[in-house]
């Protein structure tokens, strides 16, 4: 069997993927002033396949010269839009598995810089950027969207770095800020021998779902906070698997979240949570 036997299948295969990749570009301007140009980028490919249809010379050598034009205009036209495509495509579930492993060296990055930090005596404040946008806390910040890197880190809380007082906030793999301003906690109900940042760690995460690490300089203890639950003195061996376990739970919370509304959305219905097992992970 040649592959010629199978062309009619091909095409099929053809049309479905250009047609979903039109639909979805279009889904990514519709609301956007690329709209309008999108619509007519649209005409002008529909006008190139009737005049291959027809034969149609004149047009068809005018629009293969400005085949070249057509390239740069729609990168530069459509650029904001491209971008937020591939950050979609980016953050997508498929993605996020197949770059477990590269995920994992930003740990490594974190962990790094978290035990030096430590082992000299510096204090400093980490906070991992998760589902809530945390754009309010980085405008209070100098803007780096810089690599993730230990070096980098560690070179901003060393003093005398004029950045070495607030938090550095960290989303994926880019550092995006650093000396931001975290809001305190309000708890009244904290031991007095917390200090101002495990505070700021712990009222960070009473308001959005980021998780947030603390280095004491006076104590050299590491913190973690998460849904407003604070946990001392980590131990520096096993903080890469904390915290990638906190990023595991995280992972299968959405699961459970998204799993729970396609089921209430089936029945029509809403759904509760049911008990589970003590001792298994919330």
């Amino acid at each position: 069997m040649h592959l010629s036997d199978f062309r009619w299948a091909l095409d099929v295969i053809d049309v479905v993927i250009v047609t979903f990749l039109i639909y979805h570009l279009f889904l990514l301007v519709r609301g956007t002033r690329a709209a309008q140009m999108f619509l007519g980028l649209m005409a002008i490919l529909l006008l190139s396949a009737l005049a291959d249809l027809f034969r149609l010379s004149a047009l068809q050598w005018l629009l293969a010269s400005l085949k070249t034009v057509w390239v740069v205009a729609f990168l530069i036209i459509f650029q904001p839009e491209l971008r937020r495509g591939l950050s979609m495509v980016g953050n997508s579930k498929l993605f996020r598995a197949i770059f477990k492993l590269q995920e994992s060296s930003h740990l490594g990055e974190i962990e790094d810089a978290v035990v030096n930090l430590r082992r000299r005596g510096l204090g400093a404040i980490l906070v991992l950027e998760r589902n809530t946008q945390l754009r309010a806390f980085v405008e209070t910040g100098t803007a780096l969207d810089s690599n993730l890197s230990s070096e980098l880190i560690e070179t901003i809380f060393t003093p005398p770095s004029p950045l070495h007082d607030g938090a550095v906030i960290i989303r994926g793999n880019q550092i995006l800020a650093a000396g931001c301003i975290l809001p305190l906690s309000a708890s009244t109900t904290l031991d007095r021998s917390y200090g101002t940042r495990h505070r700021a760690i712990l009222g960070l995460s009473e308001e959005t779902d980021a998780l947030a690490i603390a280095v004491s300089e006076e104590t050299r203890q590491i913190s973690i906070a998460e849904n407003g639950r604070l946990i001392r003195n980590v131990d520096p061996t096993e903080f890469k698997a904390v915290l990638a376990q906190f990023l595991t739970h995280t992972e299968e919370r959405e699961e459970r979240t998204e799993k729970a509304e396609a089921e209430s959305s089936d029945t029509g219905g809403s759904t509760e949570e049911k008990p589970r097992p003590a001792g298994a992970p919330s």
